[in-house]
């Protein structure tokens, strides 16, 4: 069995010895800005059933699949065309199309309007509940690990975790299909790229080729194991933290998979648009003392990323 090259925590010690986990989870996501989770509480069957029933709708013909693709929504729900999407200051369009599944919320809600609706295909009848009860499983392991991450930067337990609460989280499950004898010698299945958002929970991809940039300037292979969530902080937490945690390049490679279909799952956690990014004072003075990154809105900073990328 191939060897985990990242941490690996276990999320029950929250409960028992929160300190204990506040201090490990802070120490990867300095370090290295990647871990993996174990005792997660998100069900492998319901990840294998979430995997057969998207592997059914990117096998549609692409006519089919374009028609839950709104480009007035720049990529936030539903569907997006293979090669559509580039990483920041990379023109080469990645190798992938995907589907986004967002935040659903009662009628009555505030953010009710704010948030476009999910779009659902109406030829699997699986689609909508296995993503949806995904989408709320992560959602659930993904509070916990932001009350870690509060603890550990000296904040209140909830201070985090609060922010990312109704907030503009997306679950994007992607489909990396053989790559092309023709495509561009620069293009990769995932170019290489850092997260906008605060935290990232990347449920067992089908296959390799997800890679980490060391502080050296290799680069990491991570493997992907049963059992396992990955777990990287994001752009939002770096600067919100003034750099004491970490934002990691990765990518993925074609590698010598690159014949066979790839999926994977990641959850990109963010915070409601109006949260302050601004960093933290208690972070400014372990970082230095000096404010290293922008006073920002979280609604501000996605937008912006979103036109470097090339859905806005």
């Amino acid at each position: 069995m191939p060897h985990q090259s990242i941490p690996i925590l276990d999320l029950s010690v929250l409960e028992s010895r929160p300190k204990e986990f506040a201090a490990q989870i802070g120490s990867a996501l300095h370090d290295l800005g990647f871990f993996a989770l174990v005792n997660h509480g998100v069900d492998q069957s319901l990840i294998d059933g979430t995997y057969r029933v998207v592997e059914q709708f990117f096998l549609m013909p692409e006519e089919r699949k374009r028609a839950y693709e709104d480009l007035q929504l720049k990529g936030q729900r539903g569907f997006t065309r293979f090669g559509r999407e580039h990483a920041k200051n990379h023109p080469t369009p990645d190798l992938k199309e995907f589907w986004h599944v967002g935040r659903e919320l009662p009628p009555d809600h505030p953010l009710a309007g704010v948030y476009p609706a999910n779009l659902w295909p109406v030829e699997f009848a699986e689609f909508k509940p296995l993503l949806s009860v995904l989408y709320q499983r992560l959602d659930a392991c993904a509070a916990k690990l932001l009350e870690a991450v509060g603890l550990y930067v000296g904040e209140p337990r909830n201070r985090i975790s609060e922010m990312a609460r109704d907030g503009n989280t997306i679950l994007r499950v992607i489909h990396y299909p053989p790559v092309p004898p023709d495509a561009p010698a620069a293009a990769m299945r995932a170019a290489a790229h850092e997260d906008i958002n605060l935290i990232t929970l990347l449920c067992e991809a089908t296959a390799g080729g997800l890679e980490l940039l060391t502080r050296e300037g290799t680069w990491l292979p991570i493997e992907a194991m049963p059992g396992q969530i990955i777990v990287d902080s994001g752009d939002m937490l770096q600067n919100l933290t003034n750099g004491l945690l970490r934002s990691t390049t990765h990518r993925v490679t074609n590698a010598g998979n690159s014949r066979e279909r790839r999926f994977s799952m990641p959850f990109f956690v963010h915070p409601r648009s109006e949260v302050d990014l601004t960093p933290l004072p208690r972070c400014v003075e372990r970082t230095g003392g000096e404010q290293r990154y922008p006073a920002i809105s979280a609604g501000e900073y996605l937008f912006q990323r979103l036109r470097e990328i090339g859905l806005a």
